[in-house]
């Protein structure tokens, strides 16, 4: 399991509202390049977010899953690229004494082809894209907190 941390200056929820609004999915998780549709109720459990991942014109279209949900604490994503395979993302929010939150990603490349790749080359990859996913995501959590 490869596993990043990113420090945001914001609140668990306000970190939380930008991860449940599927619509901006696209926007902080890197690879995906255009939602199509996002099932009501997201993020409830089983809900899923219709996305594209790559570049046009080789976007691969699939969907991501959540399979657990704790309200501003946990969000466990399954998220799909075939035929690529599927990893399970899990993502953790920790408040901090002065209002901050630690989000903590991991991901598990558990089904397809990269399940295939070492581990160390699984790290590789991922742990810069996640690394950047983090900053995206906490880009847009401050951005949020200064809306009035």
């Amino acid at each position: 399991m490869i596993e990043v941390e990113q420090r945001i200056e914001t609140a668990p929820g306000t970190v939380f509202a930008v991860l449940a609004d599927g619509w901006s999915y696209a926007s902080w998780v890197v690879g995906a390049s255009h939602i199509r549709k996002v099932d009501a109720g997201w993020p409830a459990v089983g809900t899923r977010i219709h996305h594209s991942i790559g570049p046009w014109p080789l976007q691969v279209e699939d969907v991501t899953v959540v399979r657990e949900l704790e309200p501003s604490r946990l969000l466990v994503l399954e998220a799909r690229m075939w035929p690529m395979g599927k990893a399970t993302v899990r993502l953790e929010l920790a408040p901090t004494q002065d209002g901050a939150t630690v989000v903590a990603m991991s991901e598990l490349v558990d089904a397809g082809p990269g399940k295939l790749l070492p581990g160390a080359v699984q790290a590789a990859l991922l742990r810069p894209r996640n690394r950047e996913a983090l900053h995206r995501l906490a880009d847009m959590a401050v951005g949020r907190a200064r809306q009035p």
